[in-house]
């Protein structure tokens, strides 16, 4: 199914290609992001606020070399907790934001309630972690650690397909 943005206007090739152009390099200047998606820069620069305003771009951001700022050691650690409230899951939603080493946070199905990534310096580090911060959130009863060894891809891009590649995916 095609993208609709919530004005209820679908995206178009040239919004597709803004997107992607975007993703490749966010700090492009809007006279070259016009040249290469084929507008000029008053009309490129109307989609891309459209684009912001409808929610599709969420923000710009530096990509940074975690081993050059101490954050080094990446991990993921699975997390079970004791369903002892009905508050449970919002009381460890809104501990797990206030720590800065927690990349990110997802609710998964399966053995384990959340999956976290913690960029931190080393396995000292870790292990300090683990007992100041993630036996301290509020109903972990069981925690379990993979540390990653080697990072084959890490990217935050999605992919934007063109107008009839998103319609003929759709079942």
């Amino acid at each position: 199914m095609a993208a609709i943005v919530r004005s209820g206007r679908r995206l178009d090739n040239i919004d597709r290609r803004i997107l992607r152009e975007l993703q490749d390099d966010g700090r492009i200047s809007f006279v070259n992001l016009a040249d290469k998606v084929g507008l000029s820069t008053s009309p490129c620069l109307e989609r891309v606020r459209r684009l912001e305003r409808d929610g599709f771009i969420t923000g710009y951001s530096a990509r940074l070399d975690p081993a050059l700022l101490d954050a080094g050691l990446l991990v993921f650690v699975e997390i079970s907790l004791n369903y002892t409230s009905g508050r449970i899951f919002e009381e460890f939603r809104d501990a797990v934001r206030k720590w800065p080493q927690i990349l990110e946070c997802h609710l998964v199905a399966g053995e384990y309630d959340y999956l976290l990534k913690v960029r931190i310096s080393d396995m000292s580090a870790y292990r300090q972690l683990l007992g100041d911060i993630l036996q301290q959130l509020p109903g972990v009863s069981d925690s379990r650690t993979l540390v990653a060894m080697e990072t084959i891809v890490e990217s935050s891009r999605i992919e934007v397909r063109r107008e009839r590649q998103a319609e003929s995916a759709s079942p």
